[in-house]
């Protein structure tokens, strides 16, 4: 395990940052370094422990099983820079498949099991998939959409199948001769992984192994000097997803801390605590609409977190004072996006905490709040959040799309089209999306702290504020809330929220108008889609 930080001596973040420098290693391996290293010193320390299967992984098996599916993929004509689906539930399957397919030069794409026939065919067919591992539940989705994928021309399952397609289990028990991976460098496509279509099309966001290595600063400060003695990680996130794959799990095994395997068809409150208590878990990733769902349910005794993270929407100074009364240690919010990850963070052991505000950018990456022509804003300014290349996770492009990446950038500013500012300290605060600013009164208005001054009424558990048509003030600031269990909006609860707006924030920002819904729709990893909202739906 290689740290990049000593977090035990006394630094100010601004030396931190000043003194460090991304020394990546020219032939730079995802699977060398999360699997094989470690199977090679300490063969039977344990890797994963796959809750749904009921089986332990040390990092020998997860070495021996994964070059022994790169030679089953090889034999069936997987090439360098092919494409791998892998169409799995969060298990010790995924990791093997990712590794896998690493070992052979492809490249690993993950895929969210939710996902319908349209979804899966869409990125199956722009990815040219050639071959796709997935489940025995999730095989006649895919078997659906086949004729569909000129590409795809061979199918894993993890169960019981009929030829032609191969048993997963089968193939990896087959003995094989002796197995060296494929060659492959810091810059080598190893992971592609489609935005989840909040502001148009998804697009294929294609990462080079290096990329693994720019989630590392926020693992160690975000998690409080990660990894510690007895460190267990768990998220709730599916490992489809950045957020679940590399805020938490492919960390875990290239630190060498057990991984718990685990999630839920639908996420459960009292599940997930059920579950971090039995299995001790130390550090998790979760989501904001999962904090807000386990705020509602009782803690039960016997959890242990020393660290929590969380990112993708902001959670609130009510949020993150009941997390740290709760749970007896911060929840550190860390901000990035599919095309570069992790690069902000709020690290309550290393810098002043300041509620409302993302934190500071981490070392190794260059963070500004920039205007149209690239020119950094000054502090309090709003403008664009804009991440400079040179930051080890930024991606290589969209996939068969150099305009959409051309478009990205100004200059060496990769646009995150996510509105801000950047005040004199270096603490940034996020406003909204760039499309989600409401104009209302010739204000500019973002949405997340009004949604946040919402959520801080112990009758709210999650809300949603956009800008619906209004004749006289172009947008009317429109509040759409679900309420806890038993709760129904009544005149005088909404304007008891109306007038929580006007008194904690401004009147200019008080909704005009609340809607009480049952649920609010969000996107496979859980964000809010305001624009169904403001579309009617």
């Amino acid at each position: 395990m290689n740290r990049l930080f000593r977090t035990d001596i006394p630094q100010t973040w601004a030396e931190r940052r000043a003194a460090f420098r991304w020394d990546i290693p020219p032939g730079f391996s995802i699977p060398q370094v999360c699997c094989d290293d470690w199977a090679r010193a300490q063969p039977d320390r344990l890797a994963l422990r796959d809750l749904g299967a009921g089986q332990d992984w040390t990092y020998g098996q997860l070495k021996s099983a994964s070059d022994a599916l790169a030679q089953s993929f090889l034999a069936r004509g997987l090439a360098r820079g092919d494409r791998v689906g892998v169409f799995l539930p969060q298990s010790a399957a995924v990791m093997l498949v990712q590794f896998a397919a690493q070992k052979c030069a492809a490249v690993a794409l993950p895929l969210f099991t939710q996902f319908g026939p349209e979804a899966l065919a869409f990125r199956l067919a722009d990815s040219a998939a050639t071959l796709v591992v997935t489940d025995p539940e999730n095989l006649e989705k895919l078997l659906s959409i086949a004729p569909d994928l000129p590409a795809l021309r061979q199918v894993y399952v993890t169960g019981p199948v009929r030829a032609p397609h191969l048993n997963l289990w089968d193939e990896i028990a087959t003995p094989q001769g002796a197995f060296a991976p494929a060659p492959v460098g810091a810059e080598t496509p190893a992971v592609m992984i489609y935005t989840s279509g909040t502001t148009g099309a998804p697009k294929g966001a294609l990462h080079a192994h290096r990329f693994l290595l720019g989630h590392l600063p926020s693992m160690e400060f975000t998690h409080e000097g990660f990894p510690k003695a007895g460190d267990i990680g768990w998220t709730p996130a599916d490992w489809a997803w950045i957020g679940g794959l590399m805020d938490m799990a492919m960390p875990c095994l290239y630190y060498g801390v057990p991984l718990i395997a685990a999630r839920a068809a639908r996420f459960d409150p009292e599940w997930a605590w059920d579950l971090m208590r039995d299995q001790q878990v130390t550090s998790a990733f979760l989501p904001p609409t999962a904090l807000k769902l386990m705020r509602a349910a009782p803690v039960p005794a016997g959890v242990r977190l020393r660290s929590v993270s969380s990112g993708g929407e902001s959670l609130g100074a009510d949020l993150l004072d009941w997390g740290r009364a709760a749970l007896g240690c911060p929840i550190n919010e860390m901000y990035g996006q599919t095309e570069c990850n992790l690069v902000i963070t709020q690290a309550a052991g290393f810098m002043p905490v300041k509620p409302g505000t993302m934190g500071q950018a981490l070392p190794g990456h260059d963070v500004a709040v920039i205007g149209p022509d690239g020119t950094e804003r000054a502090p309090g300014e709003i403008g664009e959040i804009a991440v400079r290349r040179g930051s080890a996770s930024l991606f290589l492009g969209y996939w068969n799309q150099p305009d959409k990446t051309a478009a990205k950038f100004t200059g060496d500013w990769m646009r995150t089209g996510d509105l801000g500012t950047r005040d004199a300290d270096g603490y940034f605060t996020y406003l909204s999306r760039d499309d989600d600013v409401i104009t209302s009164s010739g204000y500019r208005i973002g949405p997340t702290e009004i949604e946040n001054c919402l959520t801080g009424d112990p009758d709210v558990v999650m809300a949603a504020v956009v800008g619906l048509p209004d004749p006289i003030r172009t947008e009317a600031v429109t509040a759409f809330v679900v309420l806890r269990d038993g709760m129904a909006l009544t005149p005088e609860i909404e304007q008891r929220l109306i007038a929580r707006v006007k008194a904690r924030l401004s009147p200019h920002l008080a909704p005009r108008r609340i809607i009480a819904r049952d649920a609010l729709p969000l996107t496979a990893t859980g964000k809010v889609m305001r624009r169904t909202l403001r579309d009617g739906g």
